[in-house]
């Protein structure tokens, strides 16, 4: 039976409720063109999955408390400021299947917007001297950064490795959840091997749901992702860079030349994909997004048995069952 995000979130429903409501709060302002902006962005969330990250990672490590809220706040601020920053830079007019800001209002103003949530992410630290929490988020959204143009700059000449990959990833998706795995745990108790150990176990969850999401683009239409997004933005990922690692040589040239030269040509993408699976690409990162996934649950296993930590499990389940 497939997994729903709300049986799953049933031990934090309160304070996931709660949190709505002081997250809310604290995107309140008395200029009224950024409280409209403000009320949009609340009203067009997402899965909430990293709240509801740090609240089962807390549970898990401790007692829930309100430096927990702050954390999350922190983070859902942060990320919303750089999701903001990216539909800029990507000149993308949708997120979620909403209008983006920038779409909406330009992008003078969606910049002008990114660097308000930033600043309310920072004040709500620095108010609760939440440094701790806030030395942690500001090195996720650092590798979050380096990981982008890390991308950008691969792109340019297509030559990554699975190595570079896997660092690229590491920093894009994998510091984002890992921060809200730490954040939980030291929002609840000072030992450094557990917040470590909970950094650690979001790292490998976020590698896992990043396959996953590369994944996406070899499937089905319905999966919410066009098919060959990733191609067509020339982004080199795991099921490509194996097929390519094991291709002849001038089938690799063949490849590469289509994904640098007619990666607007449908057809063409559609050669790329075929390739692709006849190749083993998919099965390569299916086996290695379950290593990631088993060696985040072989973590998990060292903490004691509890509701927040039965739901924590299923949630980085969910991460690799998902189907968009």
């Amino acid at each position: 039976m497939a997994l729903k995000l709300r049986d799953i979130q049933s031990p934090i429903a309160s304070e996931m409720e709660e949190f709505e409501k002081k997250f809310r709060a604290s995107m309140k302002t008395k200029v009224l063109l950024l409280d409209k902006i403000m009320s949009y962005i609340v009203k067009r969330k997402g899965k909430q999955m990293r709240p509801m990250f740090v609240f089962l990672t807390a549970g898990t490590c401790g007692e829930i408390s309100e430096a927990t809220y702050r954390g999350a706040s922190l983070i859902e601020l942060l990320h919303t400021a750089t999701l903001v920053h990216d539909d800029v830079v990507d000149d993308a007019n949708y997120r979620r299947g909403f209008f983006s800001v920038n779409a909406l209002w330009k992008n003078k103003i969606a910049v002008l917007v990114g660097d308000y949530l930033l600043s309310r992410g920072l004040l709500l630290s620095v108010d609760n001297e939440d440094y701790h929490l806030l030395r942690i988020v500001s090195q996720a959204v650092k590798l979050m950064s380096e990981g982008e143009l890390l991308q950008m700059e691969k792109a340019r000449r297509l030559d990554i490795t699975e190595e570079v990959y896997y660092e690229i990833i590491r920093q894009k998706t994998a510091s984002l959840i890992s921060s809200c795995c730490a954040v939980g745990a030291a929002s609840v108790q000072d030992n450094p091997e557990v917040i470590e150990k909970m950094q650690q176990f979001g790292e490998k969850v976020g590698m896992a749901f990043q396959i996953k999401d590369d994944l996406f683009d070899y499937g089905e239409d319905e999966v919410g992702k066009p098919l060959g997004i990733d191609i067509r933005e020339k982004k080199m990922t795991l099921p490509l860079i194996h097929a390519l690692q094991k291709a002849p040589w001038l089938e690799k040239k063949r490849i590469l030349n289509m994904v640098r030269n007619h990666n607007d040509n449908t057809n063409k993408i559609n050669q790329i994909i075929e390739y692709v699976k006849s190749s083993g690409g998919l099965e390569y990162a299916q086996e290695v997004m379950y290593r990631y996934y088993n060696e985040a649950i072989a973590i998990l296993d060292d903490f004691a048995d509890t509701p927040y930590k039965n739901s924590l499990r299923q949630l980085v389940q969910f991460t690799i069952e998902r189907n968009k």
